[in-house]
């Protein structure tokens, strides 16, 4: 498995794993993915633009109540085994470590269910982690809920520690969420 920059080659491989129940999105769901068909089959080009958006160009965010919000500069990777595995996405505010409150971490990741327990989302959160060092990040933090033991372990794997358990905004349903941080390696600079 390797992380790839979505190109219009990859799109087909992307719209299957949509069509076929899959969704990024794991607060909103199937909406998440009919929504996304949509925007795809609007306009691909401008989609896949949205892939490599460090300078926060891009559409609005959907939270799960419905509600929008501006987006952050972000970029967002696939998993890529000859066919689309999942998907991986970093987002920040320029010049600090500080997310807004409805954005609930820096790194999240979502694998296709037939592609599970094969190591994808370790390995992808792994690889991801230069791209928000080079950005200057001297942390990330990524959320889950308690029960998803599987996530945490991927964090953990990738020397991630418990950073604090609250409760998530009214926009993702005020239920409870698990917050670690993974640090940048000593010796490199990174903002406070």
């Amino acid at each position: 498995m390797q992380l790839i920059t979505p190109k219009p080659e990859h799109l087909d491989s992307y719209l299957a794993a949509l069509t076929n129940g899959w969704s990024t999105d794991s607060a909103r769901g199937q909406q998440a993915a009919v929504e996304e068909l949509q925007r795809i089959n609007a306009d691909p080009d401008a989609f896949l633009a949205c892939m490599e958006d460090r300078e926060a160009r891009g559409p609005a965010i959907k939270l799960p109540d419905g509600s929008e919000v501006k987006r952050l500069p972000g970029i967002t990777r696939w998993m890529w085994d000859g066919a689309f595995c999942g998907r991986i996405d970093l987002r920040w505010q320029d010049g600090t470590t500080s997310l807004p409150p409805h954005c609930l971490g820096h790194i999240g990741y979502s694998v296709v269910p037939w592609k599970q327990r094969q190591g994808y989302a370790t390995q992808a959160l792994h690889d991801l982690l230069p791209e928000a060092w080079a950005i200057g990040l001297a942390f990330v933090e990524i959320t889950t809920n308690p029960a998803n033991i599987a996530s945490q372990r991927v964090i953990q794997a990738n020397g991630g520690v418990l950073h604090e358990e609250f409760v998530q905004p009214p926009q993702f349903g005020s239920k409870p969420g698990l917050r670690f941080r993974i640090y940048r390696p000593q010796g490199e600079a990174g903002f406070k």
